[in-house]
């Protein structure tokens, strides 16, 4: 991740520093701005390979200039992390509508935010996919899309695959079933809900002989989540 580009959009001067002196010793390379203005002119200047959005900014909002970000031709595949102290569910369920690829609430341990940024950056390579990608003996290849559980092939449809794939990608995050709907399937294609249970039922089969399964787990009254912890 060494020479990667992040832009800071944060209209509190102390966390910006904070956030630049954390980036910096991890080997980014950043530029701040206070406000989406000053944030058009950084991108005008140099593309960055990620944006920490905050979501209070003064005039335009953090949320607004994501959506903005996310419509515009040369903007829409900057990764962006949104970084707020409104830390409740529904705010976070609508940042990730926006087409944000992460969220954090403050406070935050700079650990985490390196760890969180390291990921996005990892799933904005060429191809849009990690090489490889191991939890606790479960491992994806993107490159052959092979899936193995301790070595032993395991064997997955298509859309199983995307799903395994995507919620290793997002690990202890809780995903509605129409947010799932639009990472796998894709946000112009018209698929009911209750598609998501039936395919989740099929990768749990699948994971169920190496003793995975238990981690695509049900969040009773919002959707699903992908964790080692039981």
């Amino acid at each position: 991740m060494q020479n990667k580009k992040i832009l800071v959009v944060e209209d509190e001067a102390s966390i910006r520093d904070m956030l630049r002196f954390a980036l910096e010793r991890a080997e980014f390379q950043v530029s701040v701005a206070q406000d989406v203005p000053s944030g058009r002119l950084r991108i005008a200047e140099a593309r960055p390979d990620l944006i920490l959005l905050d979501w209070m900014l003064p005039g335009v909002s953090g949320v607004e200039y994501a959506r903005e970000l996310k419509s515009g031709a040369t903007t829409k595949d900057i990764p962006i992390i949104m970084v707020t102290a409104r830390a409740e569910e529904e705010d976070t369920v609508r940042g990730l509508n926006i087409g944000c690829d992460d969220y954090i609430a403050k406070p935050f341990s700079f650990p985490e935010l390196i760890a969180r940024a390291q990921a996005v950056l990892r799933r904005s390579l060429p191809g849009g996919e990690e090489e490889r990608m191991a939890v606790a003996g479960l491992q994806i290849d993107a490159a052959s899309q092979r899936v193995t559980a301790q070595g032993e092939p395991v064997r997955l449809g298509p859309t199983e695959y995307r799903l395994l794939h995507f919620f290793m990608s997002h690990p202890e995050r809780v995903y509605t079933r129409e947010q799932v709907l639009d990472r796998v399937w894709g946000q112009n294609v018209y698929v009911e809900e209750r598609t998501v249970d039936v395919h989740i039922r099929r990768l749990r089969k699948a994971l169920q002989p190496y003793g995975y399964d238990n981690m695509i787990q049900t969040v009773r009254g919002t959707g699903y989540r992908f964790s080692e912890k039981i």
